[in-house]
């Protein structure tokens, strides 16, 4: 519980992601036999104003954000790795990639993610990397404490 007597909150996230040049949206969505829950086109506008810089087909697994990392990856190789060749193929000529996402309101916590669902990571040849999030006031006493000891520090040299 954080100290206003909340439980903290956990969410979790798995997007596969294929940009570049000149994509062919429809071909991928018929090869993976996913629909995209984003797609857009260069030049397209992005939401303040100016214009995307590539091609972007991406999908997003439909597993609760409430989950742990590992179903959202899991859950992400099941429905694409009887496409490994495919998306290897892709890779030749655009940026293929697993973007896992992490928020919590707790300062304090992280993430494990188990060797075993890193498989997906090691057959398409692409890092595994995570965008941690920490939002709320327990983020804002945390930066406050670490600049208070960041001056101790400075005044004892």
């Amino acid at each position: 519980m954080n100290k206003d007597g909340n439980e903290y909150y956990f969410e979790y996230s798995a997007t596969l992601r294929i940009f570049g040049q000149n994509l062919d949206h429809e071909a991928i969505t018929a090869t993976l036999g996913l629909d995209p829950t984003h797609s857009h086109k260069q030049g397209d506008i992005k939401y303040r104003n100016s214009p995307f810089e590539f091609d972007m087909w991406s999908y997003k697994v439909p597993v609760e954000r409430t989950q742990p990392l590992e179903k959202h990856i899991n859950f992400l190789w099941e429905q694409i790795k009887a496409h490994k060749e495919y998306l290897l193929e892709l890779k030749k000529n655009y940026t293929v990639d697993v973007f896992c996402g992490y928020r919590s309101d707790s300062s304090t916590a992280g993430i494990e993610v188990p060797y075993t669902c890193l498989e997906m990571f090691t057959e398409l040849q692409i890092p595994f990397g995570v965008s941690i999030i920490v939002t709320g006031n327990e983020l804002e006493e945390a930066l406050l404490k670490a600049r208070k000891w960041q001056r101790r520090i400075k005044y004892k040299k």
